[in-house]
């Protein structure tokens, strides 16, 4: 299949329409249309219908290899040219919010970085399309252990460091004042879905072997600071690393309905803060790994040899 009319299609059927599509991608209307019937005409098969503009069950399933195919295509490109360039002066890093730890951010050079904070999941295909130079990416992990990365291109991993896990709880929180908590016995508790924030929901269930750990509110952003607040305002536990959590309660918005039963694990504080607790079993760690492709040179390479990383 020709990528450029894939490309066209993914567009159309992302913004389900061929004008809105058109306007995305610097065509003509007619042009669009031109070229997903090309694409249609080469698989011998619809793949939009056009009132309302909607994949087709073909459609859909194109949709999902479409993805994987064109970033591997912007990975290939990237990589080749950054081969064939010069060693980029500057370093472009993309990292997840708790990947920043202090480690890493004493790691940084004192000039000519930029710094994307964005969602987890971002990251790999951030480095594989070219648009970071680095990624780090962090998660829950068994001690020196890998971390799942997802496969969207030929990516090197490495260690970049390890540190203890802390339960996020409201300062009122019946559990707040005990010395550490096991993961297993909050499966019951409500917690905060925050995918690009806190720790996975989905590694947490991973790590325990239990279902469970049910989502009480889903945060979207980036933002370390909101997902504490949200705690401590008694919306759900998080699970952060202990660099990233409050040493004591934390400033936040103040809980309204008192600390609840002592068998209540996702109760509401009352004193308007947040503490973080040591998570004592099952043995995991907070694990951040650097991501790259092929070698690092210039600014991506002092950046690498300054964390002392190893091959994981």
């Amino acid at each position: 299949m020709d990528p450029h009319l894939l490309r066209t299609y993914v567009t159309v059927a992302r913004l389900a329409s061929f004008s809105a599509a058109a306007r995305a991608l610097g065509y003509t209307q007619s042009a669009v249309s031109q070229q997903v019937a090309a694409l249609e005409q080469d698989l011998d098969t619809p793949l939009l219908t056009r009132r309302p503009v909607a994949p087709t069950r073909a459609g859909e399933r194109l949709l999902e290899h479409a993805g994987p195919l064109l970033l591997r295509l912007d990975a290939a490109r990237a990589e080749v040219l950054a081969l064939a360039g010069e060693p980029d002066e500057g370093l472009t890093l993309a990292a997840a919010p708790t990947a920043l730890t202090p480690r890493t951010l004493r790691a940084l050079p004192s000039t000519g970085v930029t710094l994307r904070v964005v969602d987890r999941a971002a990251v790999p295909e951030a480095v594989a399309a070219g648009a970071a130079q680095l990624g780090l990416v962090d998660g829950l992990a068994a001690p020196t252990d890998p971390l799942r990365v997802a496969d969207v291109a030929p990516l090197t991993t490495r260690g970049a460091g390890e540190e203890p896990v802390c339960v996020l709880l409201p300062a009122g929180h019946p559990l707040a004042h005990r010395a550490g908590l096991r993961l297993g016995d909050l499966a019951d508790a409500r917690w905060l879905d925050a995918p690009g924030t806190g720790l996975p929901l989905d590694q947490l269930r991973a790590a325990t072997g239990r279902t469970g750990f049910r989502p009480a509110l889903r945060y979207d952003g980036t933002d370390v600071r909101t997902l504490i607040a949200l705690a401590a305002a008694g919306h759900g536990l998080a699970l952060l690393p202990r660099s990233a959590a409050p040493a004591g309660p934390a400033t936040g918005a103040r809980g309204t309905d008192g600390a609840g039963g002592s068998g209540d694990t996702g109760g509401t504080g009352d004193s308007g803060g947040a503490v973080a607790v040591p998570l004592t079993a099952p043995r995991v760690v907070h694990r951040t790994e650097l991501l790259h492709t092929g070698a690092l040179r210039g600014a991506a390479a002092a950046f690498a040899a300054r964390l002392e990383i190893t091959r994981s």
